[in-house]
């Protein structure tokens, strides 16, 4: 993994790198079913569930095309990354007609369809960079990066931006996703919120030491898979 442009301005503790799929390992090998999904589920506290094909986000959604980074928990940047999408605050207001989530419930786990899933705060879903991706520099997204959709939540750290988006859970409170004591709830950028177990300031250099072992192991994980 070499640098795509180290000299480039980036948050602080964030080394830039090109884009290439990392996270736990237990998902490290898997990938969507063909044909792929084509429904995303709303549940929870919401007063009537629903499942929204994701045909029906093109035609009552607008559509944007935007340019955000990609920030890493481990400490790695994927820079210039050009989404396009459909707004979260746009969808959020077509949830409010159709499921009507519960006004108290301020959070929403967010589930992919391989089992992983990260909780984030209502307020931070409706951020206006917040998007509903499908597509990424021009293409249609892969397998690798996220499709069908994928959460894309540029003020978080990425483990907050879900891929394989299938199931949106709304909650009266916050529920530790996936990786579980290591998440921060909220896992903001500019607060450097990696975690919640250390000061900020021991997870810069943690991250920098382990990551190249992290990242051989993953690699290692995904060629068994």
């Amino acid at each position: 993994m070499s640098d795509a442009d180290p000299d480039r301005a980036l948050p602080p503790g964030q080394r830039a790198v090109p884009l290439s799929r990392f996270g736990l390992f237990q998902f490290a090998g898997w990938r969507p079913p063909e044909p792929l999904p084509s429904v995303l589920a709303v549940r929870g506290a919401v007063e009537f569930p629903a499942l929204i094909d994701l045909a029906e986000l093109a035609a009552v959604l607008p559509r944007r095309e935007q340019r955000s980074d990609l920030h890493c928990v481990a400490t790695w940047s994927a820079p210039d990354l050009v989404w396009s999408g459909f707004p979260f605050p746009a969808f959020h207001d077509l949830l409010a007609e159709r499921v009507r989530p519960d006004p108290d419930a301020r959070w929403v786990d967010c589930r992919g369809l391989d089992g992983y899933h990260s909780c984030l705060a209502l307020d931070d879903l409706l951020e206006h960079r917040v998007l509903l991706a499908d597509g990424l520099d021009g293409a249609p997204l892969t397998a690798d990066h996220g499709a069908p959709l994928r959460l894309v939540a540029p003020a978080q750290y990425g483990y907050k931006s879900v891929k394989h988006l299938a199931i949106l859970e709304f909650r009266h409170g916050y529920r530790a996703g996936s990786a579980g004591w290591l998440e921060h709830p909220r896992a903001r950028v500019e607060r450097e919120e990696r975690g919640t177990r250390l000061p900020v300031w021991a997870y810069r250099p943690l991250g920098r030491l382990l990551l190249p072992a992290l990242w051989r192991a993953y690699r290692r994980t995904e060629s068994r898979s």
